[in-house]
């Protein structure tokens, strides 16, 4: 009879401990670190992730939409979307520059973001 291993019960138990959207990030980072595992030959596996695109709700605050964002594209390095984010956000909420102008504009930087993060996955 098939058995799992301790480390594999004690991760189901916590994913199923987890809200949906924890879930989500949950697997993201699976994959991730998935893509990141060399294979048989030592060589590292290349496979670029799609963005999984989750839809705006109307009214959406910044800060929300950021979120919606990261999780969208969890396959960016946050640390490199810092600058770029914080600049957008820090615009809105001590300049108060329009909210649906910034959201706007996050969607552009990720999907820059997005865009490199193909470009140097496909370099070889």
């Amino acid at each position: 009879m098939f058995q799992l291993k301790s480390k594999s019960k004690r991760l189901i138990a916590i994913f199923d401990g987890l809200d949906k959207a924890s879930q989500q990030s949950l697997l993201d980072f699976a994959e991730f670190l998935q893509t990141k595992t060399a294979d048989a030959n030592g060589a590292e596996l290349a496979r670029i992730q799609e963005p999984n695109l989750i839809p705006a709700k109307e009214g959406e605050s910044v800060i929300l939409a950021l979120k919606r964002l990261s999780a969208s594209y969890p396959m960016l390095d946050k640390s490199k979307l810092l600058n770029d984010t914080s600049v957008l956000v820090t615009e809105h909420t001590l300049q108060g520059r329009d909210r649906d102008e910034v959201i706007a504009e996050l969607d552009v930087v990720f999907k820059q973001h997005y865009q490199n993060y193909v470009d140097e996955g496909t370099k070889e």
